[in-house]
């Protein structure tokens, strides 16, 4: 993945310059959606009403102040907000002045939908009986050694199931297993995989990880996301969703874990047509995610292909 982005705003120059740049409207509301979510071009086109070579246009004067960064995700190209932009007055400023319009074309107000809206292709794939990606079997060692290093392994959460492939190699290793997707046609396979390897100790449900975070939570001793944090729209979000499962540090033992199982990040466009969002992660997105989850990193290991 890369990652372009100045160490710091370009504003040291004359100041007219920064006020010229930031004189023109789309470049406020550019930069307040911007700081309000990091978006792709195709999405800022959409709550600009503008094409997105126009977007492209109106961002690179911002990302050469080093007001915005750029992240590159295989064809697709995605803009934030500096972090340390705001540091200048006058930008800080501009960017009220943004968040002002915006808020009054109805723009900002339409950044979760449009966030939201990541993730159609994925439910439509996965809600089809057809839209099936199987677990690779080589997994399957991983998974039992690492189980068997637990401290406590009363119970387990298999998030975002699918058919259920994980089930009977967490079954025999765990108290008791709870698995959840939030489409009904993908739990329908677990449940029929349940029944015919005889696994008693497996409960399943339908519903969102924000759903299960509120009833299961600090229930796991060990939380599951199995190519699970490419689908998601935002994937920070939903680590710090299944952070809230995971149970807290007691006299028994520590706290709960979360094994993310993910590919590292890849340029194969074709993985899109299994719904993928994201191609992958880097080491250094997988530890931000982790932190601000509140999550401490044991350890990134690459495991080698199949």
């Amino acid at each position: 993945m890369n990652l372009v982005a100045s160490s710091a705003p370009k504003i040291e120059g004359e100041r007219w310059e920064l006020y010229r740049l930031l004189s023109e409207p789309t470049r406020l509301r550019l930069l307040a959606l911007a700081a309000e979510e990091e978006l792709s071009v195709g999405e800022l086109s959409e709550l600009l009403g503008e094409s997105q070579p126009q977007v492209s246009r109106h961002a690179a004067p911002l990302r050469e102040a080093g007001l915005l960064v750029l992240r590159k995700q295989g064809t697709r190209s995605f803009l934030q907000l500096a972090p340390e932009a705001t540091r200048d007055p006058v930008v800080a400023d501009a960017l009220g002045s943004g968040r002002a319009l915006a808020a009054s074309d109805g723009s900002l107000a339409r950044v979760p939908v449009v966030v939201a809206e990541r993730e159609g292709p994925a439910r439509a794939f996965f809600a089809a009986r057809s839209g099936e990606v199987a677990r690779p079997v080589e997994m399957a060692p991983y998974v039992a050694a690492f189980a068997a290093l637990l401290p406590r392994r009363e119970v387990a959460i298999d998030a975002g199931t699918g058919d259920g492939g994980l089930l009977e190699l967490l079954s025999p290793s765990f108290g008791r297993v709870l698995a959840f997707d939030r489409e009904a046609a993908q739990v329908e396979r677990a449940e029929q995989r349940v029944r015919e390897r005889g696994l008693k100790n497996v409960e399943l449900r339908v519903a969102e990880p924000t759903e299960v975070a509120r009833e299961w939570s600090g229930t796991a001793d060990v939380v599951f996301a199995v190519r699970m944090l490419h689908h998601a729209g935002k994937p920070a979000e939903l680590l710090k969703t299944l952070a809230r499962l995971c149970r807290a540090p007691d006299a028994k033992g520590p706290g709960g874990a979360v094994v993310v199982v993910d590919y590292a990040h890849h340029d194969d466009e074709s993985m899109r047509k299994q719904a993928d969002l994201w191609l992958g992660f880097e080491p250094a997105e997988l530890r931000r995610y982790a932190r601000a989850a509140d999550l401490e990193v044991s350890a990134i290991v690459a495991l080698p292909p199949p």
